[in-house]
């Protein structure tokens, strides 16, 4: 590459992260770069794959596939398949046209039950339920998971398990690695060894590999880029990754690639496997804004590759380098406002597949995502990656030039809901934002991420719920005050109660985190845990919850510091690759497997408010502890407020 020569770079979504709505990565880097001056597109082949091969087009190929296979080797939901091909040929185009919005009208036939062809996903409806009147039917199962649906809501659940059948049908027949969200996740994740994925990368393209090839050449053609950003968020999309990269090299080796993202930040901070720069030129870490910009003075001839900042090249030994010139990174109030201008919003899939009304936040509608600062104001809880950048460096904006952002960016997109994904938005930061938003008359909605903070009083609630808050979510994590002083969440049950109330009280909708296998945590921890659950439950203090099972990392303070939390860490291989998670011994030798699935049934049912007045014992297969919680420790907090 010639000195001074002007630079396009593409950012890419692999796949697989979300089909409702942009990863906002690109949005972000491409916002920058084109505040400074640099041409910044933006692709998202996540999307794009997935809308080739759930297509007649697509259909078709599956369909050759499953033909080129012998009878014996088609497994039930595969036969069906072929069975019913016309049928899926007919309605794949309406049924991603209703999911995607653009024909509401077929919803009335969806929801008749006869046009979609129904595979093993339906069977979901058809699980026994027995109803509060000891009905054995159980009456109508979509009305008992969801409530009385309207027809667009129960059409988009049934669209949404006639798209998992076909994921399924593709997994048999074409790809056991395929997956919406854990695309190949096995090969990448915590994986020491670069050996599986370098494997996999050198077998012959599937049908899967080789319509992401043709869809890297079309960009490549479409936007003709000197250098490709591939942002990895998540396990789930390295493979993806490296096969676009793959692409792009065979087409044209002059294309710098660049691999950043999550994923990266988490698990490649001890990157020394040479064969990842056969596919990527460098890799960099951490917020990408100050790495890109000196990576691209370096691509124009203006910077000597020593002052490049927080990134990994080959060098010409053949060994992996780790450049970092110490530049400060960019200010959080001058990174600028991210753009989704490139990306084909009317063509996402707003599905609705889980119960949890917070997870379908997550997954239907399109969401503006943005940040209201970087990093954690808090970063001391101990279970969290607090040594990484995007935890342990905060930085914020003011509430001026947060609001100016969501002008800009409801004006560019025509959409005014946004979803905050900090790790935990500041209280101060949400105050002053809302009073900005109602200066301004600023008609939006928008959700995000808390830590239960005590400032959350009922007052500042309801000024958010007025600025247009629909929804929160919070770490209630082990509902046991004394886990919870262990892991540093600086919150007490009691606390989180009066505030989940306020939220509550407010009108808008309250998501806990909850957590399961901390270091040290008993069976009678986890019972007395469920029974706060019950009691918030049953309080009406929050509505929606999900039980995370505890995962040691070697970023995080138990990771860290082990024997501060009682726990041992098991030996890990030589790690040339992926580092991140790590097996760890507790003394304790508690079954978290199998508690896990009664935490998971009972919320289950709290969330229908089933069960809220049962003892908590009854939810678990094996014998359990009497919890020690008053029954009415929740209710009586509140009368002592």
């Amino acid at each position: 590459m010639t000195p001074a020569q002007p630079l396009r770079v593409l950012s890419v979504i692999p796949p697989m992260t979300q089909l409702n709505t942009p990863y906002p990565s690109t949005a972000y880097l491409t916002g920058f770069l084109r505040s400074r001056g640099v041409d910044a597109v933006q692709e998202d082949l996540a999307l794009a794959l997935v809308l080739k091969l759930f297509s007649p087009e697509g259909l078709r190929a599956i369909h050759d596939r499953i033909e080129a296979l012998p009878p014996r080797k088609r497994s039930p939901r595969v036969k069906a398949f072929h069975a019913q091909f016309a049928r899926y040929l007919s309605t794949v185009t309406p049924a991603i046209a209703f999911l995607q919005g653009r024909d509401s009208t077929i919803g009335h036939r969806i929801c008749g039950r006869n046009f979609l062809p129904e595979g093993a996903r339906f069977g979901s409806l058809d699980v026994y339920t027995a109803g509060e009147d000891g009905d054995e039917d159980g009456g109508d199962a979509l009305a008992w998971a969801f409530g009385s649906l309207g027809v667009q809501d129960r059409a988009r659940h049934l669209a949404t398990l006639y798209l998992n059948d076909l994921a399924d049908v593709l997994r048999d027949a074409v790809d056991q690695r395929f997956e919406f969200v854990r695309y190949a996740e096995s090969l990448a994740q915590s994986q020491a060894s670069f050996e599986p994925l370098a494997e996999a990368l050198a077998a012959p393209l599937n049908l899967v590999d080789s319509t992401l090839h043709e869809l890297t050449l079309e960009a490549l053609a479409r936007h003709q880029p000197q250098v490709a950003l591939i942002s990895v968020p998540f396990p789930g999309a390295v493979y993806a990754a490296f096969r676009i990269a793959q692409s792009i090299k065979a087409q044209d080796p002059s294309v710098v690639t660049v691999l950043g993202g999550g994923f990266v930040n988490t698990e490649l901070r001890e990157l020394a496997e040479p064969r990842v720069f056969d596919y990527f030129d460098y890799v960099s870490l951490d917020a990408g804004e100050r790495p890109l910009l000196a990576l691209l003075e370096h691509l124009r001839g203006e910077r000597p590759q020593e002052r490049l900042v927080r990134t990994f090249a080959r060098g010409a030994d053949g060994a992996v380098r780790y450049i970092d010139c110490g530049e400060p990174d960019i200010a959080f109030a001058d990174i600028g406002t991210p753009t989704w201008d490139g990306l084909p919003l009317d063509r996402y899939l707003s599905v609705l597949d889980m119960l949890n009304p917070m997870h379908r936040l997550w997954s239907d509608g399109r969401w503006n995502k943005l940040t209201v600062a970087h990093g954690c104001y808090w970063k001391k809880c101990s279970f969290c990656d607090v040594s990484l950048d995007y935890i342990s460096r905060y930085d914020t904006a003011s509430a001026a030039i947060l609001v100016d952002r969501i002008e800009r960016i409801v004006a560019e997109t025509g959409q005014t809901g946004f979803h905050f994904v900090d790790e935990a938005a500041p209280p101060k930061a949400l105050k002053t934002l809302a009073a900005e938003l109602q200066r301004r008359q600023l008609s939006i909605s928008w959700w995000g991420n808390i830590r239960f903070e005590k400032s959350f009083t009922p007052e500042l609630c309801r000024q958010l719920a007025d600025s247009g808050c629909i929804a929160i979510s919070g770490g209630l994590e082990v509902a046991s005050d004394r886990l919870l002083k262990l892991m540093k969440k600086g919150v007490s049950v009691e606390q989180v109660a009066r505030v989940t109330r306020a939220f509550t009280d407010a009108g808008i909708l309250v998501h806990a985190y909850l957590m399961y296998g901390f270091p040290t945590q008993t069976v009678q921890d986890t019972v007395d845990a469920l029974e706060y659950v019950r009691q918030l439950f049953e309080a009406g203090c929050i509505q929606s919850g999900f039980f995370h099972r505890f995962a040691c990392t070697v970023h995080s303070p138990v990771g860290r510091n082990p024997a501060e939390y009682g726990v041992t860490l098991a030996p890990l291989p030589p790690v040339s690759f992926a580092k991140n998670d790590i097996a760890f011994i507790d003394p304790t030798g508690v079954d978290h497997d199998e508690l896990g699935a009664a935490l998971n049934k009972a919320l289950y049912n709290y969330m229908h408010g089933i069960g809220l007045e049962e003892d908590v014992r009854s939810w678990f297969d094996s014998p359990v502890p009497k919890t020690k919680v008053p029954r009415h420790l929740i209710a009586k907090a509140f009368a002592a407020a």
